[in-house]
């Protein structure tokens, strides 16, 4: 088997409603998303020959993904009040809306997703939230 390995951070809030505990607050993390792509084969011909995939492919998938959650407030969909929200948005924050917790579970498998529907061979999507606490998604 052979495996590709890739990552890309980026620096957003989140909070978890309904949570006891101090993670129910908005707080920040330094999130880093690591993908690992894998194949049995290499393809045998083309630009791509010898290759699961161009690295320079993977990178900008992944790279894609961490920019467009980069600097913003992730919640739950239906978690803040309206009153808040529109005074999020009124003060110009930058707010991604997102229809699940915003776990690092729940988000490796949403961004596993994200990349298996672009078509990359997707092994595992780990996402950490601290340097040495991740949580890591795979299909079966």
């Amino acid at each position: 088997m052979y495996y590709l390995k890739t990552e890309a951070s980026f620096d957003s809030a989140h909070f978890l409603y309904g949570y006891e505990g101090k993670c129910s607050n908005i707080h920040g993390h330094r999130w880093k998303i690591e993908v690992t792509v894998g194949s049995k084969s290499l393809q045998e011909s083309g630009n791509q020959m010898g290759m699961i995939m161009d690295f320079s492919d993977l990178k900008r998938e992944v790279k894609a993904i961490a920019d467009h959650y980069d600097h913003a407030l992730i919640f739950e969909k239906n978690t803040l009040k309206s009153d808040t929200l529109s005074c999020l948005k009124r003060d110009g924050f930058r707010l991604i809306e997102i229809p699940f917790r915003p776990t690092a579970e729940n988000l490796s498998k949403y961004f596993y997703m994200l990349l298996k529907e672009k078509n990359c061979r997707i092994s595992n999507v780990s996402v950490y939230e601290t340097p040495n606490n991740c949580a890591v998604y795979e299909e079966d």
